[in-house]
């Protein structure tokens, strides 16, 4: 039986993209994911996830990512939602796979956690069996090997930009890192950067902010 497992990282943040990514696997191997380690990547020091993830493409039967940038999440919420646009974009990855996988384990943003299939299902071009489940990168190695995939392409993304316009911390709205960068960013532009989402209420609050001291 060909199983697959989905994750994403960077949902949350302001800055940079969000990575999702998907690895399928022969039931009978997955074992060989757990003797490696997978974990969900939070789980993991930065360090170790490099580490997992050269061998985790070598033990899986396929993978591949997404990365959908800040501003294709800004002009898709105009009319979509975080979760929809998830979705869409599992529905791609699983498409996209050469030897389509029986059973999708997927960790689901949906409160109700069934309803992420039924969204997913509307994506996808062939049938199989799709278990949306929270604490899926927990609870099952092929999602945790997704989520280890996922997080160290989003951490190289962060290092990239951190390489060409200074520290921006992980991008997410509470790391004062990010936050600080963001304030002195706009103490010198009149927009946010190019690897900003817009639409994140911590963008909308340092556009106003600036316009506010500009009025005055």
């Amino acid at each position: 039986m060909l199983i697959a497992g989905i994750d994403e990282a960077g949902r949350g943040p302001v800055f940079g993209p969000m990575v999702l990514a998907v690895c399928s696997i022969h039931k009978k191997d997955e074992e060989k994911l757990s003797e490696l380690g997978v974990k969900d990547s939070k789980l993991l020091s930065p360090k170790e996830r490099e580490r997992q993830f050269f061998q985790i493409k070598s033990i899986v039967q396929e993978f591949n990512s997404v990365h959908v940038n800040p501003k294709e999440i800004d002009v898709l919420r105009d009319r979509k939602s975080l979760n929809e646009i998830e979705a869409m974009r599992i529905g791609l990855l699983l498409n996209s796979l050469k030897e389509k996988p029986e059973i999708v384990f997927v960790d689901s943003p949906d409160n109700k956690q069934e309803n992420f299939s039924v969204r997913i299902k509307k994506y996808l071009s062939f049938d199989c069996i799709i278990k949306s489940e929270h604490k899926a990168d927990l609870n099952y190695p092929i999602v945790s090997a997704a989520s280890i995939i996922a997080k160290v392409e989003r951490d190289f993304e962060i290092k990239k930009l951190a390489e060409k316009f200074g520290e921006i911390g992980s991008g997410y709205p509470g790391d004062e890192v990010t936050v600080k960068f963001l304030s002195s960013w706009m103490e010198c532009n009149d927009c946010l950067p190019d690897f900003a989402r817009s639409s994140w209420d911590t963008s909308q609050r340092a556009l106003n902010k600036k316009f506010q001291k500009k009025l005055f």
